[in-house]
């Protein structure tokens, strides 16, 4: 074995301990003090350990599915040092089963990290892409000590260092609560438009060539891009939104409700005010595989308001049919709702 192998080997070992320890009961704050300081040490640490973790997430799902035995002892919760070996054994084979979305680190030549991508396909030097299927919410914590939290089918490009701070939202929406740096900003990139700040928390959401941003602490800068130049900038802060659409930008000042409303995700939650049934239903096929189809101009229309939880479409429609009397028909892509 090679000692480039032999660090490798070392590093997931290391992540499988911690992630081991992380589940017991007698986990303290000072553990994920530690936990925290062993992951900012470097990208592999990070990747080894978001690998692990998302192969742990894996076999639960299968365990769930599997009949308990009749016969099976009792767990020891402070025994985890006795399963160490057949659960290492477990994370390193679905390590290289390859599960579907987990990324492995590849050193390049000048002894940078490339993440290399199941599909073959390698990003930038030190990027590290995350994403969240439908209906998912997941929050990951970045090098520098600040945090993102994706939305439902979101997809981003993270290089988060010392010396630069950087998120690429190719689709979807996240939240970003920002460590504060006075030397290095930190920088989100979504369509044309480059959002910068110092510290704060603020949400961006890159939906075709919309970009809507939301600030919920702190002071953000929106510059619009052309030919690699800003032509235009506007600063928000606390309780401010920026709507934008190609070349156009649209400043909502000290509207905390909206920016509240616009972050009910984070609860598992959509709130709606006057918005019509199609807009509400766009917002729910955000987040569900059933999807909402809206049959005529007449129900399209209708306006409705309240506070709903974003995963149960079915429970949204039956309220369509107790307040409207709106006719429903199972579809094979779908739900349809029409008068």
């Amino acid at each position: 074995m090679s000692q480039e192998n032999g660090r490798a080997r070392e590093t997931e070992e290391s992540a499988a301990s911690w992630l081991l320890r992380r589940e017991e009961p007698e986990w303290t704050e000072q553990d994920q003090v530690d936990l925290d300081q062993w992951l900012n040490q470097s990208m592999a640490h990070k990747a080894a350990f978001w690998r692990l973790e998302h192969g742990w997430g894996l076999a639960d799902r299968l365990a769930a599915l599997a009949p308990l035995k009749q016969d099976a002892p009792p767990q020891d919760p402070r025994s985890w040092q006795r399963y160490w070996k057949p659960l290492s054994l477990a994370a390193s084979v679905l390590i290289m089963i390859g599960i579907v979305g987990i990324m492995r680190t590849v050193p390049s030549p000048g002894g940078e990290q490339n993440i290399a991508q199941q599909d073959g396909s390698v990003l930038q030097s030190g990027q590290v892409r995350l994403a969240t299927a439908i209906g998912e919410h997941k929050v990951v914590p970045l090098a520098d000590g600040s945090k993102v939290e994706l939305n439902t089918a979101t997809k981003i490009r993270a290089a988060v260092t010392e010396a630069s701070r950087e998120i690429w939202i190719d689709e979807g929406e996240a939240f970003f609560v920002v460590k504060r740096s006075e030397k290095v900003p930190f920088v989100v990139h979504a369509g044309n438009r480059v959002i910068t700040v110092l510290g704060t928390k603020f949400s961006v959401r890159k939906d075709g060539k919309k970009i809507t941003v939301a600030v919920l602490e702190g002071r953000v800068r929106v510059d619009e891009m052309a030919n690699g130049r800003v032509s235009r900038s506007a600063t928000i802060t606390n309780g401010d939104m920026a709507f934008t659409n190609e070349a156009s930008t649209l400043v909502a000042i000290k509207s905390p409700e909206r920016v509240a409303t616009e972050l009910s995700w984070r609860d598992g939650m959509l709130v709606f005010d006057q918005s019509t049934l199609t807009e509400a239903a766009s917002e729910f096929n955000r987040y569900n595989k059933t999807q909402l189809i809206i049959g005529d101009v007449e129900t399209a229309n209708i306006r409705i308001g309240g506070t709903f939880q974003a995963s149960n479409v079915d429970a949204f429609v039956r309220l369509l049919d107790d307040a409207y009397g709106l006719r429903v028909e199972q579809m094979e892509n779908g739900v349809k709702i029409s008068q």
